[in-house]
């Protein structure tokens, strides 16, 4: 009975201790789990750096499409190659199945007579006319070129009408005019005629008394004709009298 007693406290004392150390291995093992885990947490630059770049780094841009399949063209260049060897034809491998007809187009019936005319119509006669009658007949009319027709009146400037004058006629200074020592020019509008003659004179501007001498004196003045085209042409332009107290 001692034994036994012995025996099962021996036991009882072994399981408590067992147990004991059981435990204390599973906190020890979650202690060491939980280093592990947080070391690299906290310590990142131990984390190896080759793998971050990989994951990081842009993957590469996909590989460009294959080119088209040439099988279509490399069997046309093969077919003609095969038909023409050195410039000259061989003989087809094979029948096709339509053959089209070539109809050449008919040739022109010829001229009648001997010797005709290139460009001429059928039934001409040797030494015929080009296009026929009717060619001939256009042919034969002179063209007559249009005549551009000349104007009856131009208009010229001062200079050229000054250039043209053959005879001048000075105007006596008016006495009132005079007097009031009143001086100028005096502008007139004329048209010189297929003669020479002064037409249609007026006056543009100029005092009032100067005037009347200027046109009594352009009215005897006479110009050489003015010709347009070979034609002689009237000739509108303008004249200035000068009215000066020391001349």
């Amino acid at each position: 009975m001692f034994e036994d007693s012995l025996i099962e406290s021996g036991g009882r004392f072994g399981a408590k201790r067992r147990g004991a150390t059981t435990v204390v291995s599973f906190i020890l093992q979650g202690i060491l789990l939980g280093i592990l885990i947080l070391i690299p947490l906290i310590y990142t630059e131990a984390l190896p750096r080759q793998q971050l770049m990989t994951f990081l780094v842009a993957p590469p841009p996909p590989p460009p499409p294959p080119p088209p399949p040439v099988a279509a063209a490399v069997v046309k260049v093969e077919k003609i190659i095969s038909e023409v060897d050195q410039g000259a034809l061989r003989t087809p491998t094979k029948i096709p199945e339509k053959v089209k007809m070539i109809k050449e187009e008919d040739t022109p019936p010829p001229t009648s007579g001997i010797g005709g005319v290139v460009g001429g119509v059928p039934g001409g006669v040797p030494g015929g006319q080009m296009g026929g009658v009717i060619g001939g007949i256009i042919s034969s009319t002179p063209v007559a070129v249009p005549k551009v027709a000349t104007p009856t009146r131009v208009r010229v400037s001062q200079g050229v009408s000054q250039g043209l004058l053959v005879h001048q006629v000075k105007p006596t200074y008016p006495a009132l005019a005079r007097q009031a020592r009143i001086q100028g020019t005096v502008v007139l509008q004329a048209v010189i005629a297929k003669d020479g003659t002064i037409q249609n004179l007026h006056m543009v501007s100029g005092h009032p008394m100067l005037a009347p001498a200027a046109i009594e004196a352009v009215k005897q003045w006479r110009y050489k004709p003015y010709f347009l085209n070979g034609e002689p042409v009237e000739v509108e332009t303008q004249i200035t009298v000068n009215f000066t107290l020391s001349g």
